[in-house]
């Protein structure tokens, strides 16, 4: 079992990394009070090994100072217990935390009318200090961006290959309106319609019939060739932004037979793309 107990200074950047952490699998508590660690370790992770395999808790100084001053011990705990646990420590220079702070507005845990920012992240260190202490990876995030802390974290713990974006293929129909979720729309309402044939109209686009019908159709052909490049051309630069969902709808006019075969002919040939690939036909019952 593996069990990353991340903490560091409020603005530092926890979230982001609890965040890449979920996409990695692991199963993220955030603000877990210190003195319930022991009873987590023993009443959840241990008693369901493969929900909990792999876990991740975020631990800050929201937590009595008293707790946290417990908290190598914890450690020395939950590691005789036979799980191996990381611990990472992130924090910024002050004028970052500062200059973080002002642009988001939000209010850091410790400070109050009568207490300023400045202080409050003097106290907040004092508070963590233990903690830190303990650290298997320091992270200091000053002059790191969004993307550059996931694949930092990612790489530290040797997550870099378990997680992969997932791209959804939608077709649907224009007269029951555009899918909002969707990231890419293409129109298929130009290309040959078998629903002018009376022996393919109550078929749809996975049935052999309309798959050789429209085969044998070179603008259909080009029109998914075309598509296929698009998406083999910019789907890992989405990848590489750790994008995590990519939707790509194919529309006609009912969502029965051009759009439902381009979906399917896109699914099965992705070549060069590392991707879970989703199927949905929006119309079709």
């Amino acid at each position: 079992m593996k069990l990353v107990i991340v903490s560091g200074l409020s603005g530092s950047g926890k979230s982001i990394a609890l965040g890449t952490l979920e996409d990695c699998g692991y199963y993220c508590i955030d603000n877990l009070p210190v003195v319930l660690l022991e009873d987590f370790i023993n009443h959840v992770m241990l008693k369901d090994r493969a929900t909990y395999h792999k876990t991740a808790i975020g631990i800050d100084a929201r937590n009595r100072s008293e707790k946290l001053q417990d908290f190598p011990a914890d450690l020395e705990f939950i590691r005789q217990k036979g799980i191996d646990c990381q611990v990472i420590y992130m924090e910024a220079e002050e004028s970052t935390l500062l200059k973080r702070y002002s642009e988001t507005r939000r209010r850091h845990p410790l400070s109050t009318e009568d207490r300023p920012l400045r202080e409050a992240l003097n106290i907040e260190r004092e508070i963590l200090r233990p903690l830190a202490g303990t650290a298997d990876i320091v992270i200091d995030t000053s002059f790191t961006q969004y993307h550059q802390l996931r694949e930092m974290v990612k790489n530290r713990l040797g997550e870099t290959d378990t997680s992969s974006m997932s791209i959804q293929f939608l077709s649907f129909g224009y007269k029951y309106g555009i899918p909002l979720d969707a990231d890419f729309v293409f129109d298929a309402r130009s290309l040959p319609n078998p629903y002018w044939a009376a022996e393919l109209r109550s078929l749809n686009g996975k049935d052999a019939q309309v798959m050789e019908f429209l085969q044998n159709q070179v603008t259909v052909m080009d029109f998914l060739h075309d598509i296929r490049y698009f998406i083999g051309r910019w789907a890992p630069h989405f990848a590489a932004d750790n994008r995590s969902y990519l939707t790509i709808a194919v529309g006609c006019t009912g969502g029965q037979h051009r759009s439902v075969f381009l979906v399917e002919a896109l699914s099965k040939n992705l070549p060069g793309i590392s991707a879970h690939v989703i199927v949905r036909h929006r119309e079709l019952r």
